[in-house]
């Protein structure tokens, strides 16, 4: 090319810049990978969902039990964040409150696996996945006791309607 003609430079230039590697694209904009249906097992829901987020970013959101403070929530997720690093997730931790944390993936196809190794933990109250919640370990000793304390109250308000009956009779 020549030194004069401004023309010839750009052209070569803007013809590379037009053509993006697929790598290069946002996420939003990237062909998703293609789905065997030969391998997938009807039976199993979530199966689908793991082959149709593979290479995509999810975010899993846990709650941890009792009611922590905001350091205390940082601290217990920190330690989960490590077990999940030391098991080769790659995983983003963001406190989003006092006793809620995001877990944000580069690959959602783990997103399940993430789930089940939070819901085993002992502070873990419980996951959401794609709008799905899992009930955590914690969760589990509460609602039996929530169950317990509804069914007394139940009882209460018919020995309640019962005494309310019969004054109302006299």
């Amino acid at each position: 090319y020549c030194i004069s003609c401004k023309t010839c430079i750009n052209k070569i230039r803007f013809k590379k810049d037009d053509e993006i590697e697929e790598g290069d694209l946002p996420e939003h904009k990237r062909s998703p990978p293609p789905i065997d249906f030969s391998k997938i097992d009807a039976s199993k829901p979530e199966e689908l969902l793991k082959m149709s987020k593979k290479g995509r970013t999810l975010m899993v959101f846990a709650t941890v039990s009792g009611n922590p403070t905001e350091k205390e929530t940082e601290e217990i997720t920190s330690l989960w964040q490590g077990s999940l690093f030391n098991a080769n997730f790659d995983v983003q931790r963001f406190v989003v409150g006092s006793n809620r944390v995001i877990f944000m993936l580069r690959d959602g196809s783990y997103a399940w696996e993430v789930k089940d190794f939070l819901i085993a933990q002992d502070h873990c109250e419980d996951v959401t996945v794609e709008g799905q919640v899992y009930p955590g370990k914690t969760a589990k000793k509460e609602a039996k006791g929530n169950e317990q304390n509804e069914t007394k109250k139940k009882g209460d308000k018919k020995a309640a309607n019962r005494a309310n009956k019969s004054k109302q009779e006299l």
